[in-house]
């Protein structure tokens, strides 16, 4: 190989000339003088005899050989899969031409990534040492790259000579989604990037439910409405596909309404800060009707409540 990384071969002193007997003249014995023969006018021969004729002749012998040779050559190389293994492990014809020439792909560059590889970003992209640059298609790699979920977009140049740029958009991780008892990684647009495969992401916000991940925008502004409260929720649970409950870091439930959520939080808000409701010993808030609240006890709250309404009630009678 040279500095351009091509393949220098000698192509004569490989294969030498397999028909250079077609070549070669016949001699005059020594001595013998050759005089011209007089015209004499036969018979028109057909263009079949002609043919014949021709085909005897060494140089058109050889050329039919070569011919005959190479088609059923490349016949049986299509038909027993060798011409496809051939462009799988050095690219097509022009690739080998461009390659020759200096216009392989040399130097790869990519930009934008951070939470994927260089490698995977190849991998992705399909690229390969047998591409060329005059021969690459720039808009299928980068349909391939928008097709990873991870990526939101991708651009691909061609950088000639031997140069090739990829720009990607990676999504970014937002919010973990529960659906079905499995957790996926999901952006800030609720495309599902990655699955949840350590606690590495275990500080994003957790959002569960049926399609919970295309609300992912209003659950954004319920948290922003929560103002102080928001290091106390922990995971929002969309319903029905309707509406939100909120469950908070002591496991208490704060049923929102289907309209206008962002004001039942800020309520709930002034609630603590006046009342500090959510300090007291229950399981669920229900926010859910305008101007009322409704709180359900825990077990335990409940009972030594009956409890102390029981006593009171005696100590009347």
């Amino acid at each position: 190989m040279d500095g351009g990384r091509r393949v220098l071969r000698s192509l004569t002193e490989q294969l030498g000339s397999p028909f250079a007997f077609a070549f070669a003249r016949p001699q005059l014995a020594a001595g013998a003088v050759s005089r011209p023969l007089p015209r004499a006018r036969g018979p028109r021969r057909s263009r079949l005899e002609k043919l014949r004729a021709a085909a005897i002749h060494p140089l058109a012998t050889g050329a039919l050989i070569f011919g005959f040779l190479g088609g059923a050559f490349a016949y049986a190389a299509v038909r027993g899969g060798a011409y496809e293994n051939f462009i799988q492990t050095v690219g097509t014809p022009g690739d080998l031409l461009a390659r020759a020439i200096g216009m392989g792909i040399d130097t790869v560059t990519i930009s934008g990534i951070s939470e994927l590889k260089e490698t995977e970003i190849l991998a992705y992209a399909g690229v390969k040492a047998r591409n060329s640059l005059p021969y690459l298609d720039a808009e299928g790699m980068r349909t391939r790259l928008r097709s990873v979920p991870m990526i939101r977009d991708a651009e691909v140049r061609k950088l000639y000579p031997s140069r090739l740029a990829i720009t990607v958009v990676e999504r970014q991780p937002y919010a973990l989604w529960q659906k079905d008892g499995k957790i996926s990684i999901v952006s800030a647009d609720g495309m599902p990037i990655d699955s949840l495969h350590d606690d590495r992401y275990a500080r994003l916000p957790l959002i569960v439910g049926d399609g919970a991940n295309e609300r992912l925008d209003q659950y954004r502004r319920i948290i922003e409405a929560a103002g102080e409260l928001t290091p106390r929720i922990k995971a929002g649970a969309l319903v029905s596909r309707r509406r939100w409950s909120l469950y908070t870091t002591d496991n208490v439930e704060v049923r929102l309404p289907e309209l206008e959520p962002e004001a039942a939080v800020q309520r709930l808000a002034s609630l603590q800060r006046d009342y500090r409701i959510l300090d007291k010993d229950i399981v669920a808030l229900d926010l859910r009707v305008p101007g009322r609240v409704e709180v359900q006890l825990s077990n335990e709250a409940a009972s030594a409540r009956l409890e102390n309404l029981s006593r009171k009630a005696k100590g009347k009678v």
